[in-house]
């Protein structure tokens, strides 16, 4: 999906709920010390004080988090009931973790318990009032179509009423209607317009961010739809399908409707993984600045004419042109070119069978320089694209960034390109020398419907030992 306006109001209900806490306490502790008159019984060290909320406010957020108070079923519900309640209890439990961090640290941070008191009750009174300002904001947003998904529903069902109505009278819960491809008696009149005769139709002239399908018609047609466009995907079952399930059901008002996950890297997962990336990035890229320079040195006296770092655009996420780093390791002359254009101009056609049918690889590609079979085959010179990682064009681990010449022979490639593309990957660390373009494929394919954190570390583990080992370099 290219926009996650349920993440942003997500990461702006946690700043605001920080905000909330602090406030909560400022005020619960400059109450007890300027305004109650009733003594206490020692001096509180006013930094220590600040010191221990500003360590705790992150520990809030979490148990926040952890309660639920972020997720979609808790703040897309109307009666509010179940946010109020998390919130009471998150205030007792977050005063007691303050009261806690006192006593094993064995500061005078709270001058008397009331303080305590005052911060449990502000701290639950200020997190309504910020997130009923923050609800509110949203849903003034929401109901001029502002910061909401872009809906597509298909389907001849009685729930595509359903949902188009909910849509109607809920906007704030962030969908706006662009299209509806259905029979006329299931439209209402405000939707009229927006009713096309095919899903085709309708994609072609409208953007969508998420596609809603209400029967069982054609269902693998329409997920292949919403992969290809980089929606969102549900399946809204009838309720003769509901006991058999897949995937995550959600309430859109009072309609259930399945969420087929085209990849797990979404949400919070996208934010961990960016965290990691911009991290480790940076760990990577000081501690390789020193070869760094010895190889730009290298590679530019060798042809003090030709530049030491190359680059060319690759396809990343949603089919997006990103230019990608590199040290230079072919022949000037050669750059840029696709391998069967290499090959021709320097009179020999006949390396570009036994080129592909190796996995893309020659053991003496005449296109190479010395030193570029070097940093090849051990990997340095991809090295430069630390700075891509930083600058959040590629992630560190992903499929392999295509050349958009390749796009044609990836028959997945909309689905491939639902993620970021990868300094290493799945398909680098499992031998790519020694596997074809179709296993490559596969793998790329595994790890953008398999994602996970954990799969992540593994593959950056199993990069520096391919690495060292120089298995699969090319």
């Amino acid at each position: 999906m290219k926009k996650d306006p349920g993440l942003i109001f997500r990461i702006v209900l946690a700043l605001g709920d920080a905000l909330a806490v602090g406030t909560a306490f400022l005020f619960a502790y400059l109450f007890r010390i300027n305004i109650d008159q009733r003594p206490y019984y020692f001096e509180a060290n006013p930094e220590d004080f600040l010191s221990a909320i500003i360590l705790l406010i992150p520990v809030w957020i979490i148990l926040l988090l952890v309660i639920g108070l972020y997720s979609k079923k808790v703040i897309l519900n109307h009666s509010h009931f179940s946010e109020i309640l998390r919130l009471f209890v998150a205030s007792i439990l977050g005063t007691m973790a303050l009261i806690s961090y006192e006593y094993f640290t064995d500061k005078n941070i709270l001058p008397t318990r009331t303080v305590a008191l005052y911060a449990m009750l502000l701290c639950f009174i200020m997190l309504l009032i910020f997130r009923g300002i923050i609800h509110y904001v949203r849903s003034r947003f929401a109901r001029k179509n502002r910061g909401t998904l872009r809906a597509v529903v298909i389907g001849n069902s009685v729930n595509t009423t359903r949902l188009l109505n909910h849509f109607m009278e809920f906007p704030e819960d962030g969908y706006t209607l662009a299209a509806v491809v259905a029979n006329k008696s299931l439209v209402p009149d405000k939707f009229q317009k927006k009713r096309y005769s095919s899903l085709k139709e309708a994609l072609a002239r409208v953007s969508a961010d998420v596609i809603f399908q209400t029967d069982e018609q054609g269902t693998e047609y329409v997920y292949g739809q919403a992969i290809k466009y980089h929606a969102l995907y549900y399946y809204v079952p009838s309720e003769s399908a509901l006991s058999s399930h897949i995937g995550d059901l959600e309430l859109i008002g009072g309609t259930p409707a399945i969420f087929v996950r085209i990849t797990p890297l979404m949400g919070g997962a996208r934010i961990a993984k960016r965290a990691m990336d911009i991290v480790f990035g940076l760990i990577g890229f000081i501690l390789a600045a020193i070869p760094m320079a010895i190889i730009w040195l290298i590679i530019k006296f060798s042809d003090i004419h030709a530049p030491a770092i190359y680059s060319e655009y690759r396809l990343s996420r949603y089919n997006r042109k990103v230019k990608i780093y590199k040290f230079r390791s072919m022949k000037q002359e050669y750059c840029g070119m696709m391998p069967e254009q290499a090959f021709a101009k320097m009179g020999k056609p006949e390396l570009i069978e036994p080129y592909r049918k190796n996995g893309d690889f020659l053991s003496n590609d005449p296109r190479i320089t010395k030193i570029g079979k070097f940093i090849r085959k051990t990997s340095l010179d991809e090295l430069p694209q630390l700075l891509n990682v930083i600058k959040g064009d590629i992630a560190l681990v992903g499929p392999r960034a295509l050349v958009p010449g390749e796009l044609r022979d990836y028959g997945d490639r909309s689905l491939l390109l639902s993620v970021k593309s990868g300094l290493t990957g799945l398909a680098q660390v499992s031998g790519r020398r020694f596997i074809s373009f179709d296993e490559r494929r596969a793998l790329d394919l595994y790890y953008v419907q398999n994602w996970s954190l954990w799969l992540d570390i593994s593959i950056m583990f199993r990069t520096i030992g391919a690495v060292f080992s120089q298995k699969g370099a090319k």
